[in-house]
Order: structure tokens, then sequence, then C-alpha cells
């Protein structure tokens, strides 16, 4: 795939949407090319780190003015939908094609951009038993994927046009929804343009709206997830699992709050490997009869960023009669 036609082509789309006088408002488009390489984060990849990645973004950014409280807390920061092309320059991996929502943070007078996306990826090549056997990064067609930019953004360098230089890593992985799941991350240098598409280009003016203090006392809250998933052995087949979760947490203002609590897992994916182990590899010391379950305890943050919020936790298991990637835990 040519890169510079898909680039003119998004350029020339940014372009044709400006002079149909189309009515967005403080809004911009941008088109962005990038190559870098695949991270070596774990040695059984080393093998797929052969070519070059490289690719591009296409984006929709609606920008901020402070029309609410939250959007002043954070700088006035934009969201928006981004579209990836990644061609790994490696037959085994193929190409991978992602969708993501995202939110834009500003730093630095605005000058330097921070970008933080989540979507859902396709890969072309998964791995496959007789036709596909070396990729063992993804077992699943569909992914998940963050998206991670740092950039030099300046925009109306030359009436709507600007620029924007940086860096971005980009994760694919199905979470051992299907094994193999390895997963990749790729480190990649992007240059783009950014075409300001609003009904004027006139400065925006930025309000400063007043925000009421929030107080809350302790709350407790009860919490239950499930999925399926699959131990990295392949072809042990998918077990679906059940966390149930117990927790406190409290608000230190408007966006923060820290949480203390417990989970109980119920991995059933690890019944199929403490068999296996059990029977297959008596060096281990997997006696077959140990418990699948688990019981973890976990500290917390949540942030609160409009209706969003981002969780993270890390937890230690207190109740471990299995080894599985270790006791200590985390969940974003």
């Amino acid at each position: 795939m040519n890169l510079r036609l898909l680039f003119c082509f998004f350029i020339g789309l940014n372009v044709c949407l400006a002079q149909e006088n189309i009515p967005f408002k403080n809004a911009t488009v941008e088109a962005t090319i990038f190559s870098g390489s695949i991270l070596l984060h774990d040695p059984n990849v080393a093998h797929l780190r052969t070519g070059r990645p490289t690719g591009f973004i296409a984006s929709y950014n609606k920008k901020t003015r402070g029309d609410k409280a939250w959007e002043k807390v954070f700088n006035y920061p934009d969201f928006g939908y981004s579209f990836t092309y990644q061609d790994f320059d490696n037959e085994v991996l193929g190409e991978n094609f992602a969708l993501y929502a995202h939110y834009n943070f500003y730093f630095f007078k605005r000058n330097l951009q921070l970008r933080l996306g989540q979507g859902i990826g396709y890969t072309t090549n998964p791995y496959d038993r007789e036709t596909n056997f070396r990729n063992n990064v993804f077992g699943s067609r569909f992914l998940s994927s963050t998206f991670l930019g740092f950039n030099y953004h300046k925009e109306n360098l030359l009436k709507n046009l600007g620029l924007k230089l940086g860096v971005s890593i980009i994760h694919y992985s199905n979470a051992n929804f299907r094994a193999p799941n390895l997963s990749t991350n790729t480190l990649a240098f992007n240059a783009g343009l950014i075409y300001n598409i609003s009904e004027d280009n006139a400065p925006i003016v930025y309000l400063e709206p007043e925000q009421k203090k929030i107080k809350e006392p302790v709350k407790y809250n009860l919490a239950f997830r499930s999925g399926i998933n699959e131990s990295d052995e392949i072809g042990s087949g998918q077990f679906p699992f059940y966390i149930f979760s117990a927790y406190a947490d409290k608000r230190l203002g408007n966006h923060s709050a820290i949480q203390l609590g417990t989970d109980v897992f119920f991995s059933n994916f690890l019944k199929e490997l403490i068999r296996f182990q059990g029977n297959s590899f008596p060096e281990l010391g997997v006696s077959g009869d140990e418990d699948f379950k688990r019981v973890g305890l976990f500290i917390g943050h949540e942030l609160f960023i409009n209706k969003l919020s981002v969780i993270t936790q890390l937890g230690y298991y207190v109740y471990y009669p299995f080894d599985f990637e270790g006791r200590i835990y985390n969940r974003i």
C-alpha cells in the first residue's frame, strides 16, 4: 500500500470538507504517517522483529472551551475518533486496522499534546496451527488496542493548515481471549498535517466556569465481572471466568478517588491447566488437585474525566494455591 497516496488522499479529503462549508465548530481533522519498530517486551517475539512497521492515522477532533467545569480542570482537552492502519512489514503478522475513541490533553501553552485512545483492532493474519503457526502474538482476528501519542502540535501555521510531529505507541492484544496472545507494542515516529474545519478560524475564547466542591462519605461497592479466556497453552480451550469484588472508595476531590478492596477469582481455565500440568509435567510439582480459585487484596485510584472513569488497581493474591503469572496483579 502506497502511504504517500494515502496521505495525499486524506489531505485532499480535509480540504474538500472545508470547501463544502460543512457546519463543524471548533473541530480539526488530521492525516499522519508513521514508521517504527516492534518493541521486544518478551523474548518470544524476537523472531517477528524483522521489518519496519509503517502506517497512517486519520483523526477527527472536537475541541472543548469550558462549557463544563471538568473541561477547564483538564486544560480544555479535545475528544474525537481515530482510524489507524499498520503494515508490520512481516508476512507472519500481516496488517492491522483499528478504530479508537480518544482524548487529547495539552501542555506547555498547548504546544505539547498527549493522546490517549482505546479501541478495537482487526488483524489480517492471526495464528493458525497449519498456515501461520509462527504468529504467537495474535490468537484472534479481533483485538483490543490502546493508542498513546506524544506530539508537538501546532495549528493554523498556514491559514487552516497545521503540523504535528512526535512518537506513538500502539498496543494490540486480546487479553487471552484466545491463545496465543503475547501481543505487540509498536514504537513509531510520526509526522502529519492538521486541518481546521471550523465554521470560522477565529481563536477559541476559553470560558472560566465555576466548579462546586464535591464531598462524599466513604462508599461501599460490589462489582461482578465475567467473560471467557484461555491459558497460554494453545488449544487448551476457552472457559468462562467470574470475578466478585467488594471495595470501599473515598473521594479526594472532584476528579479523584482512592479505593481499597478484595477480589475473588473463579478462573475456570486454570482447572484445565492444573490437570494438564499435573499429568504431563511432573517436574513442576503440580499434583493436579490444586484449587483453581484465588483471592486478592487491592488498592486503587479512580480518575473522573467528564462521564468517564479511568481506574487503576494494584493487587496481591493472599490465597494462591496454584502459581500462575505471579502473586501481584493489576487492573487498568
